[in-house]
């Protein structure tokens, strides 16, 4: 069952990363992601209320959750920071990059994770799914040649740097989500929770960093907008529930997550346009190939 949700939050996780494509095209991100932050909040507000006054909406449902500690909502601050940081590198280099170049880029992301589970949380990969790690590296590593060929130079690049700093704080935020989950075992409460928080701090930010600059950096609303937070909310539902399951091991879910390259890489092609496609999905099923290698281990 968590493989499923696995699977599920990784289709949702390639159309929210098209929607983001699509909303920051020209627009100002911090508000954009202000507006993100927000709307997911609301989405979540009456989980929130229900546990908090004793309401009982969601009573014997996936979205019941506690009360929480103060420890609990210490962890899950430092969890909204963490993926904020995350975000706000990845929304840079998201909006200045192709989408066909950052998708494969983020489809690197697990094997950050998986050395950090290897670490952290004892995990044990066989031969073949070492050998789906390497292929990872080696597609990353293409990747750069492919960048290459768009005058993007991977070691000088500014946004490509925003882009790999997003991927190693959101493993980071992946490792930090089975350790909440084990600590918290409350999916729903850590989810609520984590994007009230972040829509506080993006608040801040938002009257400190963007608003001096507003009539520079200009905002203009895009339809695409209401998606994102839609989008990622389910895809993370799913998976939150996905790593609450006791055999759920995060570098396999984290992998198969990951397959969200797919429908990222689709739309960059066949919406926005995007150049020199052969050798992206060259690169691309070499990282396939490597999930592939990490399902069949």
């Amino acid at each position: 069952m968590w493989l499923t949700l696995a699977f599920l939050s990784a289709a949702l996780l390639g159309l929210y990363d098209v929607a983001k494509k699509k909303a920051l095209t020209h627009n100002a991100v911090v508000p954009v992601l202000l507006i993100n932050t927000a709307l997911s909040s609301l989405l979540f507000l009456p989980v929130i209320l229900s546990a908090e006054c004793d309401l009982g909406w969601f009573a014997g449902t996936a979205f019941e959750a506690g009360k929480g500690s103060f420890e609990a909502h210490a962890l899950v601050a430092l969890k909204a920071v963490i993926v904020l940081t995350s975000w706000l590198f990845g929304y840079f280099g998201i909006k200045h990059l192709p989408l066909t170049l950052v998708g494969p880029i983020n489809a690197t992301r697990p094997v950050l994770v998986l050395l950090g589970a290897v670490l952290l949380f004892g995990e044990r990969l066989n031969t073949l799914q070492w050998g789906g790690v390497a292929l990872a590296l080696l597609s990353l590593m293409l990747l750069s040649r492919s960048g290459r060929r768009e005058g993007i130079d991977f070691l000088h690049n500014g946004w490509i740097l925003c882009v790999a700093l997003a991927a190693v704080t959101g493993a980071a935020s992946g490792l930090y989500d089975k350790f909440l989950m084990r600590r918290l075992g409350d999916p729903a409460f850590v989810q609520s929770w984590y994007n009230l928080y972040q829509c506080l701090l993006m608040l801040l930010l938002t009257a400190l960093i963007w608003w001096p600059r507003r009539h520079t950096d200009r905002f203009h609303w895009n339809w695409a907008i209401p998606f994102i937070p839609l989008l990622l909310s389910c895809a993370d539902f799913a998976y939150f529930n996905a790593l609450q399951q006791p055999d759920a091991l995060i570098s396999v879910v984290s992998m198969v997550r990951r397959g969200s390259v797919v429908v990222s890489f689709a739309c960059g092609a066949l919406l926005f346009g995007e150049r020199n496609l052969r050798s992206k999905a060259l690169d691309l099923l070499l990282i396939l190939a490597g999930m592939w290698l990490l399902w069949m281990g």
